[in-house]
C-alpha cells in the first residue's frame, strides 16, 4: 500500500512549498523561500496554524515574514523574484475579504512583469453552511463567486480549492507555470477557510523533493539562419536588450555578440544594466525616457534586434522611436507573444542561447568602423550630459539629477538602485551609470506607485550581500511606506532616499505638457478665496514620519549634507532613510523623444489649445511596424 501523511490542507500546502527545488544550468535552489503573510479569520486556522508548525520545527524550514500591507507584501515577493532572475520566489498568504483584494494591485504588477509570485488568499467556506459569513460577497448569480475573483485577469494561474482532492493537481499547475519562463506571472490559488483545516490523507510522493527544470530553449535554426540573412543585410543595426536578457543570465553573451559584430546595444527600463554604461558600445537608454545617443541611433536603425523585450510604448516612444522607413525587427524572445510583435522575424529562444547561436551564423559580420565611432561619439555626449546634470550647483535646493548622481557616486559597483513611479525613473533610466546587471531596479511595467519601499525589502531578502538604495518620491511614501516596520523588525537594511517636492511632480510636468496646469499635483491647503486647492503648502514631515516607526533619519538640506548622510547610511545596520527636498521645476536633459498622452480636442483654455497642436504634431511620426 502507498504511504500516506495524514495533514491538513494548510499543512499540506507548507510541505509541498518546503520540498520545491528549481535548476538551470546545472544549479539547484529553493523556489520558495519563504512566506510573507497577515491573518484574519480566513487563513489563520489553516495556513496561520500550518506556518506556526514549521517555524517551531525549523524556523528556516519555510521563513515566515510579517507585513503591514498586503499590497505591499505581493510587490516584496515580486522585487525577491526579480533579483532572483526568477529562479526563486517568496509566497503571500492573507485572509479572504479586504486582504485578498488588497492584493490585485501586486499581483497584477507580478503579472505584467512576467515575474513569479504564489498568491495563498483565503476564501469563502466550501460548506456553505453559515453564509453569509463575514467579508463574503454575495452574488445573486452564482455561490462560487467571492472576491478573489478578482484576481483571475491579473494572474497567470488561478485555481480555487474547494475540496482537498483537488490540491496537487492546484500546487502542480501554479508550479509549472511559475517556473515557467514563457509563462511566468502571479499564480493563485484560492484557499476556503475551513478546507484549509480539513485533513486528509495525502500521498507521501506529494511532498517528496520535486526539481522543476528550467530549460534554455535554442530556437528554430531556420528561424535563426533568416535572423542572420535580417542582420547581415542591415548597414546601422542596433540590439534592444529587455528584461529577458538579465533573466536568462545572458549578459555575458550579449557583451561577447555585441563586440564580435560591433552592434550597439540600447537598453529598456528592465534591460538597463545589461551592458556597463561605459562600454563603446554601450548607448543607454532608449525610448521615452531614454538618452540621445540610443534615441538618434534607433532612428536611423535599419534592422532592430529586440531580446526579451516586449516593446512597451515607452520603450518605443509610442512607435515613434524607430525612424528608418524600412525597418525590419527580429525579436528573439521565449514568449511567442513578445516574439511576434512590429511583425519581426521570431526567435522564440531563451535569450542567452539565442545569442550564441545567431552569434556563430553570423561569423564574420561586422558593422563599419564609421558607424562604430558615430555610437561612441554619441554615448561621449550623453555621458558629458550627465556628468552636467549631476553637478548643477542649484541652490537652494538641489535638482533631482542632482541627487540621483550623489547616490550613484557613493553607491558601490554591485549595490541596487531602486524605484517604481514618478519623476523618478524616468530620469534614472537616463541618468543612472550602471555598473552591474543587477545593479538597476525599477519597476515600469506598471509604473506602481508604493512599489519602492515593499520591493526595496524584498530586493535585499533576495539580494542580502548587496546595499539597496531606494528611491521614493513624497507622493509613494505617502501611499505606502509600512514595509519599513517589517524592515525594522527583521533587521533589514535598506537605504531609502525619501525625494520631497511637495507633490505629485512627475504628473505635475506632464500635466504641463497637455495644457492641464499642474492641475490637483500640488500638496497645498484649500484656499477659502479661491476654492481651490492652491493655499500654502502642507506642513508633512515625512522625516519625522518614518523616524516614528523606528527607521534611522537624517535630513539632508544640500548636496553635501546628502552626500555625509549617505555615507553614514553605507555603515549603518537596519533601515536608514534620508530626507531631501528637491526643486521640481528642474527637469532632467531631454530625451528627444515622444509619448502618446492624448490632450483635450476643444477646449476653453489657451494652454490645452497649445498642447493639443503639440500633440497632433507628434503623432505625425507615429508608425505601425508592419
Amino acid at each position: 500500500m502507498a504511504q500516506t501523511a495524514r495533514l491538513t490542507v494548510g499543512q499540506a500546502i507548507v510541505r509541498f512549498l518546503q520540498q520545491q527545488y528549481t535548476e538551470r544550468d546545472g544549479v539547484q535552489q529553493r523556489f520558495v523561500e519563504g512566506c510573507f503573510g497577515i491573518f484574519g479569520h480566513g487563513n489563520v486556522a489553516g495556513l496561520g496554524q500550518a506556518l506556526l508548525e514549521a517555524e517551531l520545527s525549523d524556523p528556516a524550514s519555510l521563513r515566515y515574514y510579517q507585513a503591514r500591507n498586503e499590497q505591499a507584501m505581493v510587490h516584496a515577493a515580486a522585487a525577491f523574484a526579480r533579483v532572483r532572475n526568477r529562479m526563486a520566489t517568496l509566497a503571500c498568504t492573507s485572509s479572504i475579504g479586504p486582504g485578498a483584494t488588497n492584493m490585485v494591485t501586486g499581483a497584477a504588477l507580478a503579472t505584467i512583469n512576467r515575474l513569479p509570485v504564489l498568491l495563498l488568499p483565503g476564501d469563502v467556506f466550501a460548506t456553505r453552511v453559515a453564509n453569509p459569513v463575514l467579508q463574503e460577497l454575495e452574488n445573486p448569480a452564482g455561490y462560487d463567486v467571492s472576491v478573489n475573483d478578482s484576481l483571475r485577469p491579473v494572474s497567470r494561474f488561478f485555481d480555487r480549492v474547494w475540496r482537498p482532492e483537488q490540491l496537487p493537481s492546484a500546487l502542480l499547475g501554479a508550479m509549472r507555470v511559475l517556473t515557467d519562463p514563457a509563462e511566468t506571472g502571479t499564480a493563485t490559488i484560492a484557499l476556503p477557510q475551513d478546507v484549509q483545516a480539513e485533513a486528509f490523507d495525502w500521498p507521501a510522493a506529494l511532498f517528496e523533493r520535486r526539481v522543476w527544470h528550467v530549460s534554455r530553449p535554442a530556437g528554430d535554426q531556420a528561424a535563426l539562419e533568416r535572423a542572420a540573412a535580417a542582420v547581415r543585410s542591415a548597414e546601422r543595426p542596433l540590439i534592444v536588450a529587455g528584461g529577458g536578457v538579465k533573466y536568462s543570465e545572458a549578459t555575458d553573451a550579449l557583451r561577447a555578440f555585441a563586440e564580435a559584430t560591433g552592434i550597439p546595444v540600447a537598453e529598456t527600463q528592465a534591460g538597463k544594466g545589461s551592458l556597463p554604461y561605459d562600454h563603446p558600445l554601450a548607448v543607454g537608454a532608449i525610448g521615452s525616457t531614454g538618452t540621445t545617443a540610443a534615441n538618434r541611433i534607433a532612428a536611423e536603425a535599419d534592422v532592430v534586434i529586440g531580446v526579451g523585450t516586449r516593446y512597451s510604448d515607452f520603450t518605443t516612444a509610442s512607435r515613434t522611436a524607430f525612424g528608418h522607413p524600412g525597418v525590419r525587427f527580429v525579436n528573439i524572445n521565449i514568449a511567442s507573444f513578445d516574439a511576434a510583435k512590429h511583425a519581426g522575424l521570431s526567435v522564440v529562444a531563451d535569450a542567452r542561447a539565442a545569442l550564441d547561436a545567431l552569434g556563430a551564423d553570423l561569423s564574420g559580420y561586422e558593422t563599419p568602423e564609421e558607424y562604430r565611432k558615430r555610437v561612441r561619439e554619441l554615448a561621449a555626449d550623453w555621458d558629458a550630459t550627465v556628468e552636467q546634470a549631476y553637478t548643477l550647483g542649484n541652490a537652494p535646493r538641489p535638482a533631482q539629477s542632482e541627487v540621483i548622481g550623489v547616490v550613484n557616486d557613493v553607491s558601490g559597483p554591485r549595490d541596487i538602485v531602486l524605484c517604481a513611479a514618478g519623476s523618478m525613473p524616468g530620469d534614472l533610466h537616463k541618468l543612472w551609470r550602471t555598473r552591474d546587471p543587477l545593479g538597476y531596479h525599477v519597476e515600469y511595467g506598471y509604473s506602481c506607485m508604493g512599489y519602492e519601499i515593499a520591493g526595496g525589502l524584498g530586493a535585499k531578502l533576495g539580494a542580502p550581500d548587496r546595499d539597496v538604495y531606494v528611491m521614493v518620491g513624497d507622493g509613494s511614501y505617502l501611499m505606502m511606506s509600512t514595509e519599513l516596520v517589517t524592515a525594522v523588525a527583521e533587521g533589514i537594511k535598506v537605504i531609502v532616499v525619501l525625494v520631497d517636492n511637495h507633490g505629485f511632480a512627475s504628473i505635475g510636468s506632464l500635466s504641463d505638457s497637455v495644457g492641464s496646469q499642474r492641475f490637483g499635483t500640488a500638496y497645498r491647503y484649500r484656499n477659502p478665496k479661491s476654492g481651490r486647492l492652491d493655499g500654502e503648502v502642507l506642513p508633512l514631515d515625512l522625516a519625522a514620519n518614518a523616524e516614528s516607526l523606528g527607521v534611522q533619519v537624517r535630513r539632508a538640506h544640500d548636496v553635501e549634507q546628502l552626500r555625509e548622510a549617505l555615507i553614514e547610511a553605507r555603515a549603518a545596520d537596519g533601515p536608514f532613510l534620508v530626507h531631501v527636498e528637491t526643486d521640481p521645476l528642474i527637469p532632467a536633459p531631454d530625451s528627444e523623444a515622444w509619448w502618446d498622452v492624448p490632450v483635450a480636442e476643444v477646449s476653453e483654455l489657451e494652454s490645452t489649445h497649445q498642447a493639443r497642436a503639440s500633440y497632433l504634431k507628434g503623432k505625425t511620426a507615429q508608425q505601425p511596424y508592419l
